[in-house]
């Protein structure tokens, strides 16, 4: 196990870093003090060719001007907060709306956008960077200082281990995410379209028109968001269901576990050999296939288009604070919150 540091761009007279964690097998992780932005998980396929699995750019500029939080760490909250505003003990809090009307991913200056203060974990058997941010009090309209912690560790089972830790010195609402977009092709050859899911939620939250939750839960059997037994990204994207043509030809959605604890996503590719394994302690995943994703830009030399990353982001409930039935998302001074997703790679050998 080993970590590679060098610098990959400046900002504000600052050195932003990018950090790759290497293990026995080969796989390694780099990832920015910048956003926390995972730049890069280079995996093997079914012949052993290592290739990169998430969309990312080679600039810090274009990750500054251009990224739609590719690889990024969220918050303070995750989602939509509708309306940019929520109550908390009588107080109305009116934050940064920076999508329309509406708060999206912790506003303009999240977590996403902010330096990352860094320290480096390395050991026979693990190598990790652990990342920490004071938010301030009032940061995008959030009260209470907020400090956050979050651990990437990488161990030779090819595991990617997240976690994340928040305290605050005044009440507020934390909901914290990764926000990689995968593309277990490798390199971007193809695009999802031909990735397959599979999890264990029976029921979905449905979307309004601006895709805030309209706070239903809807179930999933007889639709394309029935993933029991997995099923080909595609379906949903080329299905006429209104909430998947709502949601720009695809999936943008919350879909919640059906049992509470530790749950398991799978994410496989056929043609490289490829399978992702997410295991989380967060109730939900929100699954995004990358639906707006087409512009004038390039990706690693790829043009931009729509589906081209899907996004598997575990986290609590969006929209939570304005949904008094959805598990609450508020932290107080006296608690710590508490978030760990897993990520395991495998290839299946050539011949298989």
């Amino acid at each position: 196990m080993k970590i590679i540091k060098k610098e990959f761009g400046r900002l504000h007279d600052e050195s932003v870093m990018e950090y790759t964690l290497v293990n026995d097998a080969g796989m390694s992780v780099s990832c920015l003090n910048y956003g926390c932005i995972i730049t890069k998980i280079m995996v093997p396929d079914k012949k052993g060719k290592i290739e990169n699995v998430v969309l990312g750019f080679e600039n810090l500029e274009d990750y500054i001007d251009l990224s739609p939080y590719f690889g990024s760490a969220v918050g303070r909250v995750a989602g939509r907060i509708n309306k940019a505003e929520f109550e908390l003990d009588g107080e109305v809090y009116q934050l940064t709306p920076n999508e329309g009307p509406n708060h999206l991913h912790g506003g303009k200056q999240g977590f996403h956008n902010v330096i990352w203060k860094t320290e480096t974990i390395e050991n026979e058997n693990e190598a990790g960077i652990k990342f920490f941010y004071r938010s301030k009090d009032g940061e995008e309209g959030y009260p209470g200082n907020l400090d956050t912690t979050i651990l990437y560790l990488l161990n030779n089972q090819n595991e990617l281990t997240i976690s994340y830790e928040a305290v605050t010195d005044k009440k507020t609402i934390v909901n914290l995410t990764n926000h990689s977009y995968f593309n277990l092709s490798g390199n971007i050859k193809r695009d999802c379209s031909e990735h397959i899911l599979q999890l264990e939620s029976d029921r979905f939250l449905e979307l309004g028109s601006d895709l805030i939750p309209t706070g239903r839960l809807v179930d999933v059997t007889n639709t394309p968001f029935d993933f029991r037994h997995g099923r080909l990204l595609m379906s949903g994207m080329k299905s006429d269901y209104p909430q998947n043509v709502l949601a720009g030809n695809g999936y943008d959605h919350p879909l919640t576990f059906t049992k509470k604890g530790e749950n398991t996503v799978v994410l496989s590719e056929k043609e490289s050999g490829r399978t992702l394994m997410v295991t989380t302690d967060q109730p939900c995943v929100v699954l995004y296939t990358s639906n707006q994703l087409e512009g004038p830009f390039s990706i690693s030399g790829v043009r931009a288009r729509n589906y081209l990353g899907v996004c598997l982001e575990t986290q609590g409930l969006p929209d939570a604070i304005n949904q008094p039935d959805f598990p609450s998302i508020v932290l107080i001074p006296e608690d710590v919150y508490r978030a760990q997703t897993k990520y395991r790679f495998f290839s299946n050998t050539i011949g298989v």
